[in-house]
């Protein structure tokens, strides 16, 4: 178990010991990227793609992901050669840069300044995980990396916070989670974490009932004080 402890913070009940981040949408600026690719690969096929699909897409392990554009547009290709093609694109997209989110940079600062350990729990392919915390130099800070490939069950299934909290050695109740997405907060809540949502405008209309709080950015001083010992 961590031997890190504070007293319960701005209302959480309890002491907060760790911190999982997600990483699309909420460490960088993804989502106009996998609409690119969503946009494309209906093209191809003479569909038009939405952000009503796509937030019905969002924060699902790449195979559900998939399933849900499968189902939508009654597609007839495999799931595996359109999860093939949605990576190529995607590859191809990431070679031209990635954006970090505001507040991301400060906040991976205050918390290592406060010695409190955190993680990514990103329901992402792990190859891509890497590719992007790597392009930042951020795999070395973390104390470790959760992807879509280490869970059997993804978001908004808790089996992603769950094994979070088991990786940091602590209660989840001990843990504070970082999601954007509405099936993010609802794996985060249900694994009894402190799931804080992080809404941007690629989220317009998810619900947050769930979350114990909503915050405008990373940036958000209520996140530190929510952080403080």
């Amino acid at each position: 178990m961590s031997n890190r402890s504070n007293s319960g913070s701005a209302g959480w009940p309890h002491p907060i010991q760790a911190v999982a981040l997600d990483m699309d949408g909420l460490m960088f600026d993804t989502e106009p990227l996998y609409y690119q690719v969503g946009t494309e690969l209906l093209a191809r096929r003479g569909f038009e793609f939405t952000m009503q699909i796509q937030q019905k897409m969002m924060g699902r392990p790449a195979p559900e992901a998939i399933a849900v554009l499968i189902s939508e547009f009654q597609l007839s290709d495999s799931p595996t050669d359109l999860q093939q093609e949605s990576d190529d694109l995607y590859s191809g997209l990431l070679a031209g840069g990635l954006v970090a989110m505001p507040g991301l940079f400060e906040l991976l600062e205050h918390l290592e300044n406060e010695a409190i350990p955190y993680a990514v729990a990103t329901s992402s392919k792990r190859h891509f995980a890497e590719q992007m915390l790597s392009s930042f130099d951020l795999i070395p800070r973390l104390q470790f990396l959760l992807t879509g490939d280490d869970v059997s069950q993804g978001k908004p299934h808790p089996e992603m916070y769950l094994s979070a909290a088991d990786r940091f050695q602590i209660q989840p109740e001990n843990m504070l989670v970082l999601e954007d997405s509405e099936n993010g907060c609802l794996s985060a809540a249900d694994s009894g974490a402190c799931a804080i949502a992080v809404p941007g405008e690629h989220t317009a209309g998810h619900r947050y009932d769930r979350a114990f709080m909503s915050i405008d950015s990373l940036a958000d001083q209520r996140l530190i004080q929510l952080l403080a010992r």
